[in-house]
């Protein structure tokens, strides 16, 4: 019976922070082109969900930049294409762009940024997670599924 409430009251401690910590994932991306993750799962118990890049490689953003764009999987060819002509002065993300769920600053080598997004804005999907320097969504992409 000790055992029982023991067990109980470590499930309920522990609770919380499991729940915190379901609102948010952290993700890599490196010189190679690839991030470390091919799915982000997101619970849809919560409201608002992050998302924190750390660029593990070396080079500098201007040679290898990664960022992390959120957006429907059928929108990212179009996107893509718009974040060129943007530049990376803009993140290689076209200012406005109502396609876009949610994306992060362009970091290079060491570096480190987040993005927090209502899943609301999820919708039903498919959904996906991508990097919009150029030539990079070819490699660097996953899912982003709600459930």
């Amino acid at each position: 019976m000790i055992r029982k409430i023991l067990f109980a009251s470590v499930l309920m401690l522990g609770a919380p922070a499991a729940m915190a910590a379901a609102c948010s994932v952290d993700i890599e991306g490196n010189d190679a082109m690839k991030f470390n993750v091919a799915n982000i799962d997101v619970s849809k118990s919560c409201k608002d969900f992050t998302i924190n890049l750390k660029h593990t490689g070396q080079l500098p953003k201007v040679a290898m930049g990664h960022n992390v764009v959120i957006a429907a999987t059928a929108d990212i060819k179009g996107i893509d294409a718009d974040g060129i002509k943007a530049g990376a002065a803009a993140d290689y993300v076209k200012a406005g762009d109502s396609r876009v769920i949610a994306h992060s600053k362009l970091i290079g080598g060491g570096e480190s940024t987040s993005v927090t997004f209502p899943v609301a804005k999820l919708g039903a999907g498919p959904n996906s997670f991508f990097c919009s320097f150029p030539g990079h969504s070819a490699l660097m992409k996953g899912t982003i599924t709600v459930k």
